[in-house]
């Protein structure tokens, strides 16, 4: 290949600029019936746009890459792994206001065990995106068990959706469950071994 043509880069360029975006929180601020430029709110839309970026940062991390790395040394071990109230911070799609719960997660290792802090950073790069309970559930389970490839994965939610405690219905005490589960916690006797243990 000739060395004067540029490869093409890998990395997808934004499709919106961050003058675009603060420009968009501009207008939303204008449509409140505010003034942008008045001293509490003049940086505003830039404070807005850096909180989305940490809001959304799941949409540029891969769950491949966390769980590529195990660890295949457990003496034997034959039991599941459980890690237990992992904060959930994510953002309703529909009416982009937070989600805020606990995720509890089993898997139960085939040959290789991951490293508990990897676990918790795939619910952030699920719960990091703009989501519904039932799907960021069901993408968690799917990618543990695609990527580690245990025996079996349980994922259970508990979250308090702000689209319905703060505005809507505005029912506060009202909190959503999901759970799903794979491979061998589809078995009676695991199943409830990880309700009972979750529930303690």
């Amino acid at each position: 290949m000739d060395a004067s043509v540029p490869k093409k880069s890998s990395v997808k360029k934004p499709d919106v600029t961050l003058q675009e975006a603060m420009k968009a929180v501009e207008t939303l601020i204008k449509w409140a019936g505010d003034d942008p430029k008045r001293e509490g709110l003049i940086d505003t839309p830039k404070r807005v746009v850096k909180a989305y970026s940490e809001f959304f940062s799941g949409y540029k991390e891969d769950p491949r890459e966390i769980l590529s790395k195990t660890f295949d040394d457990v003496q034997g071990y034959n039991d599941f792994v459980l890690l237990k109230d992992i904060d959930l911070n994510s953002h309703c799609e529909h009416h982009m206001v937070p989600i805020i719960g606990k995720v509890h997660i089993a898997y139960l290792p085939n040959k290789n065990v991951v490293g508990i802090s990897k676990i918790a950073r795939v619910v952030d790069i699920f719960a990091k995106r703009l989501q519904t309970q039932e799907t960021m559930t069901k993408q968690i389970a799917d990618s543990i068990q695609k990527y580690l490839k245990p025996k079996g994965v349980a994922v259970y939610i508990e979250a308090f959706h702000q689209c319905m405690t703060t505005r809507g219905v505005n029912k506060p005490n009202v909190s959503t469950t999901t759970c799903t589960l794979t491979g061998s916690f589809k078995k009676r006797e695991l199943e409830e071994k990880f309700y009972l243990l979750i529930k303690k």
